[in-house]
């Protein structure tokens, strides 16, 4: 065995015993004989094992185990103490100890004890790499999201982390696209420099090219002094077009010649300004058919998709509602001090068969409006707006047919079921009120992977 042990008893012999027999063991100790002294190295080390004894001169060695479950997570609790109680063993247990021995004790039952919480202790560690490893997968940042579509989102962002690649986003209005550019620009190069965002479509045409490429003083009404543009703030970092699409073809063509030259003139001035910028642009409208029809410069929109990221939009992924839904209870319930605990699996039927036309805007929007005005832990159909009240006879949504949109329910509230479960479908049947079989042909059927799923929440 290798691993670092926290001893904490008030016991001078006993201190001296344990230590040279975890010598021998080949564990490195640090004694604490009180349990403010305990304390502090607490907050020295990361611990593999912390022995703790029942009675100490300040306090009850169990009262001490919830500070170690809260700054020490990891580590793996052994109570050991004189009085051979089981119900204490079991108050021990039951706070969050792993195991306890009671002394005296032989060497031998030490070793044992400590074998099995060294064990744990090894695989509490592998739990905690496998999450992070997996966390890349089904939560990139704040973008959440386990579906195929978003898993390949996911690696094409891995992939040009440590590049400085011209992106383009695509996706309908409330998908995401700006949290996808702040994640893109934390995770490059350029993370510590300025990151500067434009929506092109929110400023009037006629001011568009200033704010983009700043203007000289009496370049036009109103300049009375010098300013720097978007470009040139963002010199360094990235800058984000959001809703490129929109830009008119006069500001179209000086952004190319910054993506060419890397040079920009301000509005009413004629030197060249160098830059270094990364540009990442983003937009609602389908750019090739604007190249089709003469709205978007050709030569532009091939120096923009270098990279190009889509984003589904919610009702392409149905599968991630479940977990779009608890992420933004959890955040309004910390943002208005609420206890909402989740939504009746109707309120989720009826999410799951709503188009979301705002996406993932709309749901966030939604949640926060559900939880503040929410009088109890569940939020029921009743608390819910009247469009999104789904009757038998809805049409059919982005023309789907009723199998297809109860087949999307199903696989979504399975996903979920497992989710919750860790993986493990008996537990998953059970939380869905179905038998194990029956999960299972339903697991096939819908080409579910739960071995994804249980890794994604180790």
């Amino acid at each position: 065995m290798r691993g670092k042990i926290l001893v904490v008893d008030d016991d001078p012999d006993m201190q001296f015993f344990l230590k040279k027999a975890l010598e021998k063991l080949n564990l490195e100790s640090t004694l604490a004989g009180s349990l403010s002294e305990g304390k502090v190295r607490l907050s020295e080390d990361a611990w593999d094992v912390i022995l703790l004894d029942y009675k100490l001169p300040d306090g009850n060695g169990i009262g001490f185990i919830p500070l170690i479950k809260q700054s020490r997570p990891e580590a793996v609790i052994v109570v050991m103490t004189a009085f051979g109680s089981r119900e204490l063993a079991m108050q021990a247990i039951k706070a969050g100890a792993y195991d306890y021995f009671t002394k005296p004790f032989k060497l031998e039952e030490m070793e044992v004890v400590l074998h099995r919480a060294m064990e744990r202790a090894r695989l509490l560690r592998e739990i905690q790499r496998l999450r992070q490893e997996r966390e890349a997968e089904v939560h990139w940042e704040r973008i959440i999201g386990y579906s195929t579509p978003m898993r390949e989102v996911y690696r094409v962002l891995k992939r040009i982390e440590d590049t400085d690649i011209t992106v383009l986003i695509t996706g309908e209005s409330g998908t995401g696209k700006e949290l996808i550019a702040e994640a893109i620009h934390r995770h490059s190069k350029r993370k510590d420099e300025p990151f500067v965002k434009l929506n092109c479509v929110a400023i009037p045409e006629g001011l568009l090219e200033s704010e983009l490429f700043g203007y000289e003083k009496g370049a036009f009404t109103g300049a009375h002094r010098k300013k720097e543009g978007k470009f040139e703030q963002a010199h360094g970092g990235t800058i984000f077009l959001d809703e490129i699409g929109d830009m008119s073809p006069t500001t179209q063509a000086k952004v190319l010649r910054v993506l060419q030259d890397k040079v920009i003139e301000h509005v009413g001035g004629t030197t060249p300004r160098q830059i270094d910028v990364r540009i990442i642009a983003a937009t609602n409208k389908d750019l090739t058919k604007a190249v089709k029809d003469g709205t978007f410069r050709e030569d532009l929109f091939f120096r923009l998709n270098v990279m190009t990221i889509h984003l589904p939009p919610l009702r392409k992924r149905p599968e991630d509602i479940p977990l779009l839904v608890e992420h933004f209870i959890d955040e309004a319930n910390r943002k208005h001090n609420r206890q909402v605990r989740g939504v009746t699996r109707e309120v989720m039927a009826h999410f799951l068969a709503y188009p979301w036309p705002g996406n993932v805007r709309e749901m966030e929007n939604l949640m926060e409006r559900l939880v503040v005005m929410s009088e109890s832990e569940w939020i029921d159909k009743t608390a819910l707006p009247d469009f999104l009240q789904i009757s038998e006879d809805t049409p059919d949504l982005e023309g789907k047919s009723l199998t297809d949109i109860l087949e999307e329910m199903e696989r979504a509230l399975i996903v979920e079921a497992l989710r919750k479960s860790a993986g493990i479908q008996a537990r998953a049947a059970k939380r869905l009120g179905i038998t194990e079989r029956s999960l299972w042909h339903r697991i096939k059927k819908l080409g579910i992977d739960p071995e994804f799923i249980k890794q994604s929440v180790c």
